[in-house]
């Protein structure tokens, strides 16, 4: 009896008659196979009548003992994290996030304690689907949240049940077709100018050197805390190398950034003058301005500018738009950029924002309108041309 064998251990196929292979096709006996299953056990089959539809059989049998192993490991990742709640898968996913700042931690654990596991803790994972993902953000509305705190909140969901759905927990990607939160850019206010002007000049000299740092190079509190005269690199480019990070109370890495990372912002004439001044008048401790007021060796924190902010705006002395917050001063110079022309992707850069989009999402409503401006620049460089040439044929 002889016998053809497959490659890659397929197995073999073959006529249990006298006739020789070249003579298979013609003769009329049923071809016959021979493989091993999935379990090691040699295995024959029989009732084949052509060699294709035996070769067949064999590659569906291999195709299937070659899958058997991933389907199992599937079915057990399943049965594992499908039964978990939602709070220990995330903590699980949570202890993979080793690339996180400590402020970014600290966002991540209280958007946790105080707004998705009070909601989803208990759940199970293999019982999400859009529909509970819809639910959750309008418990979130329900119970007032912030359009900036639903829309964190989601991200952070969004990401979780993504990680279990690479997991083949979901046939489908569970958040598919929810409609997030939208967070409005019109609820970020800004100070007017006129405003500015008077708000600046309402604390003490430290909030007064915060509010120009903030307002006037779009630094973000902590790193306007850090601020450092050693960092001036130019007449008009501070280097922002490093924040005051809240959680450990020390200086750390900026946000998004690796440990080395810097990023050179435009230093206008009054901002330079306004560190200066406060060095001249304070001193520094290894050239950082604002320290700890009752201890010079540590950190400025962030209490002591929200006290005085908090001050200011009961003491009702000055304009403060309402709605305002400490971070609008930052929101000023955005502001301040765009309307006077210049590019979102440099004023992108100068924040710090991790990509464009962030940039465009926020402060979208603050670009001039594009369309007419294009318009009329378009026109004029149109223009341009033609009095060139006519110049031209005159002199000539």
């Amino acid at each position: 009896m002889a016998t053809k064998s497959l490659a890659h251990s397929m197995g073999t196929f073959y006529k249990d008659c006298e006739h020789a292979q070249s003579r298979w096709s013609k003769c009329p006996h049923e071809y016959k196979i021979r493989y091993r299953s999935a379990a090691g056990k040699q295995t024959e089959e029989a009732g084949f009548s052509t060699q294709e539809k035996a070769i067949a059989r064999l590659t569906t049998v291999y195709q299937e003992k070659e899958a058997a192993p991933r389907n199992q490991s599937k079915a057990e990742r399943i049965q594992k994290y499908g039964a978990m709640q939602f709070r220990e898968y995330t903590a699980e996913w949570k202890a993979g996030q080793r690339d996180l700042a400590e402020s970014s931690l600290r966002t991540l654990d209280s958007l946790l304690q105080h707004h998705i596991l009070p909601t989803l803790g208990s759940r199970r994972m293999s019982t999400f689907d859009h529909k509970v993902v819809g639910g959750f953000i309008r418990t979130m509305e329900r119970n007032g949240a912030g359009l900036a705190t639903q829309s964190n909140a989601f991200d952070k969901v969004k990401s979780v049940l993504l990680d279990a759905y690479r997991l083949g927990i979901y046939t489908e990607n569970p958040v598919l077709g929810v409609k997030p939160p939208q967070y409005d850019p019109e609820r970020a206010v800004i100070p007017s100018p006129a405003q500015l002007r008077d708000i600046r000049t309402a604390g003490d000299d430290r909030f007064l050197l915060i509010a120009d740092l903030m307002s006037g190079c779009g630094m973000r509190n902590g790193e306007a805390f850090a601020v450092n005269l050693n960092n001036l690199v130019a007449g008009d480019v501070y280097r922002i190398t490093e924040q005051v990070n809240q959680t450990t109370k020390t200086y750390g890495r900026l946000k998004h950034r690796k440990p080395t990372d810097y990023r050179d912002v435009p230093l206008p004439a009054r901002v330079r003058e306004t560190i200066e001044w406060y060095a001249d008048k304070h001193g520094t401790v290894d050239g950082y301005l604002l320290r700890h007021p009752m201890d010079p060796t540590r950190p400025f924190l962030a209490y002591y500018l929200q006290n005085q902010w908090q001050r200011i705006k009961r003491a009702d002395q000055v304009d403060v738009p309402e709605g305002m917050v400490i971070y609008s001063l930052r929101h000023f110079f955005a502001s301040n950029c765009l309307t006077n022309g210049i590019p979102i992707t440099d004023v992108a850069e100068w924040m710090g924002h991790k990509t464009i989009n962030m940039t465009y999402k926020i402060y979208r409503h603050l670009m001039p309108a594009s369309i007419g401006r294009a318009a009329r620049q378009l026109d004029r460089v149109r223009h341009r041309p033609e009095r060139g040439r006519r110049a031209g044929a005159a002199e000539q």
